[in-house]
C-alpha cells in the first residue's frame, strides 16, 4: 500500500512519543530545524538538490486520520490531550529550501523548517525521506548527464526500484537531474514527463521469426518505432531491420530506432551503425541499454560507440554507488535561542542560517558561506528560498522543464574539479562566517 500524501502516521515512533513529551510539557512552541547532510558519500563531489515539491505537498496535506487516531490510541501510549492535539493538527510552519536542480554541499541546509515544535517534530521522518531519497537520485542522475554529453539518457529503472514510491518519485528525480524521460507510465502521468519504451525480448520470442516479430510491432507503431535487436543475432538481426524498413516504406511506416541490450556495445553499436548506414538508414538511432552508469557511458562515448541515447536503470534508480544519503534533521533554534549538538564527529550549528553563493570571474561556483540568516556576503547570491509561510506555499511549483533547466544551468556552473566522475579530489569550498562560528562556540562552550 503506497503512503497517502500528508498521512501523519509516516513517522517514527520516537518522533510521536517526543511530540507527546513537549505537548505535556508546555513546550509547543516555535523552534528550527535543519535538514541537511553532514558528508558527502565518497563517490560524489556535490549533490544537487530535489524533493522540495514532494516535501512542500505533505506538509500542505499533513493530517491524521480517525483511523489513525484510533491505532495511536490502541498503542496505550498516548494520553487524550494530545491525541486531541494531533486530530487537529495541520502544518503552519515556515519552510525555506534550496531550489530544486541547484547544488548543495555538506552541512548545508536543505531545508530550514520553522513551526510549533510539534508539528516541526512529527514531519521529520517524511521530509528526511523525500528530501535524502529525490537528492540521491537526481545526483546520480546529473552524474549520467555529465557523462552522456549532448546524447539522450531514459530513466529505465522502475522495476529495480525498491518500491513503487521510490519508482514514482525517482522517475521525477532522475528528470531534474537530466533525464530525457522515463519509462514508467505512473510518472508520466503523475508529473507530465515524457515517456518512453521498445519492447521486450519476449515480444521477439512469442513470434516465429525476428522478422515477423519487427513487421508486427512497425505495422502496431508505425510512427517511427524502436526495435530490439539483441534477441539472437544482434548484427543478423540490423540487417533484417534494413529489409524490413525497406519493406515498410510503402505503408508509411518507419523504423526509428534500435536497440541494444546486451554484448559488448561498444563494438556492436559499431557493426550495427555499419550495417544501417550502408543499407540506407543513416537516420536510424542507436539506443543502448544493460546495466550501464555514468562510468561505463562516459568509456563507451570516449571509444567513439556510435551511439545516440541511454537507457539507464537500476544503477540510477538506486543510485547503486551510494545507495543512501546520510541526511539528518536537527532542532538549531527555539524560544530560548540558539541550539546545537556538539557529539564527537556529530557536531551541529546553531542559528537560522542561510547560504550564500560566490562566483569567480568567470561566472562558475567558486566558493560558499554558510553564515547566519542575518548577516550578509559580500558578492554573494543566497541559496536557500522560502517556499512556505503560515503553511501555506508562498508561489506555484515550478514546472519541472524550468526545474530541470535549472540543473543543467548548475552543472554548467561547477568548476571542472566537481564535473569529474572520479572520485577523490579537492573538495568544493565551503566557509563558515565569523559570526557563526562565534555563535557556535558559544553554544558549545554552555554544554561543555
Amino acid at each position: 500500500m503506497l503512503v497517502r500524501q500528508g498521512d501523519g502516521l509516516f513517522t517514527d515512533l520516537y518522533e510521536l512519543t517526543m511530540a507527546a513529551s513537549y505537548h505535556q510539557c508546555g513546550l509547543d512552541t516555535p523552534a528550527t530545524f535543519d535538514l541537511f547532510v553532514r558528508s558527502l558519500p565518497s563517490t560524489r563531489r556535490f549533490l544537487l538538490a530535489c524533493g522540495v515539491e514532494p516535501a512542500v505537498a505533505f506538509l500542505e496535506e499533513l493530517h491524521f486520520e480517525p483511523s489513525a487516531l484510533r491505532y495511536l490510541d490502541s498503542l496505550g501510549l498516548f494520553d487524550p490531550s494530545f491525541l486531541d492535539r494531533l486530530s487537529e493538527l495541520r502544518f503552519t510552519g515556515e519552510v525555506w529550501a534550496v531550489p530544486e536542480g541547484e547544488a548543495a554541499f555538506a552541512c548545508e541546509p536543505l531545508l530550514r523548517v520553522t513551526a510549533p515544535l510539534v508539528e516541526a517534530q512529527v514531519v521529520e521522518t517524511a521530509l528526511l525521506n523525500l528530501m535524502a531519497h529525490s537528492t540521491m537520485v537526481a545526483s546520480k542522475a546529473a552524474r549520467v548527464a555529465l557523462a552522456c554529453g549532448d546524447r539522450r539518457f531514459v530513466d529505465f529503472s522502475p522495476r529495480r526500484d525498491h518500491g513503487p514510491d521510490a519508482a514514482l518519485l525517482g522517475a521525477r528525480a532522475a528528470f531534474v537531474g537530466g533525464a530525457a524521460g522515463t519509462s514508467l507510465v505512473a510518472a508520466g502521468s503523475a508529473f507530465g514527463l515524457p515517456v518512453n519504451g521498445t519492447m521486450a525480448h519476449s515480444y521477439v520470442t512469442r513470434f516465429a521469426s525476428e522478422r515477423e516479430a519487427f513487421l508486427a510491432f512497425a505495422r502496431s507503431f508505425p510512427d517511427a518505432c524502436t526495435l530490439l535487436i539483441d534477441t539472437y543475432d544482434t548484427e543478423r538481426a540490423a540487417r533484417l531491420v534494413v529489409e524490413v524498413a525497406r519493406e515498410l516504406a510503402p505503408e508509411g511506416a518507419t523504423v526509428g530506432a534500435v536497440r541494444i541490450d546486451s554484448g559488448d556495445l561498444g563494438p556492436a553499436s559499431q557493426s550495427v551503425r555499419a550495417i544501417l548506414d550502408e543499407g540506407g538508414l543513416d537516420g536510424v538511432r542507436i539506443v543502448v541499454s544493460g546495466d550501464l552508469d555514468e562510468h561505463r557511458i562516459a568509456a563507451l562515448l570516449e571509444s567513439g560507440a556510435p551511439i545516440d541515447a541511454f537507457g539507464v536503470g537500476t544503477q540510477l534508480g538506486t543510485s547503486a554507488d551510494a545507495p543512501s544519503l546520510g541526511a539528518v534533521y536537527k532542532l538549531v533554534e527555539d524560544v530560548d535561542g540558539p541550539k546545537a549538538k556538539r557529539s564527537a564527529g556529530k557536531a551541529s550549528l546553531p542559528g537560522c542560517k542561510q547560504v550564500w553563493r560566490v562566483r569567480g570571474e568567470d561566472g562558475r561556483y567558486a566558493r560558499d558561506v554558510l553564515a547566519l540568516a542575518s548577516e550578509s556576503v559580500a558578492g554573494g547570491e543566497p541559496v536557500l528560498e522560502r517556499v512556505m509561510a503560515g503553511g501555506e506555499r508562498c508561489q506555484p511549483a515550478p514546472a519541472l522543464p524550468e526545474v530541470q533547466e535549472r540543473g543543467r544551468a548548475t552543472l554548467a556552473a561547477l568548476p571542472d574539479e566537481l564535473r569529474s566522475l572520479e572520485p577523490g579530489g579537492q573538495a568544493y569550498p565551503v566557509e563558515t562566517s565569523g559570526p557563526l562560528a562565534t555563535l557556535a562556540e558559544q553554544v558549545w562552550a554552555r554544554h561543555a
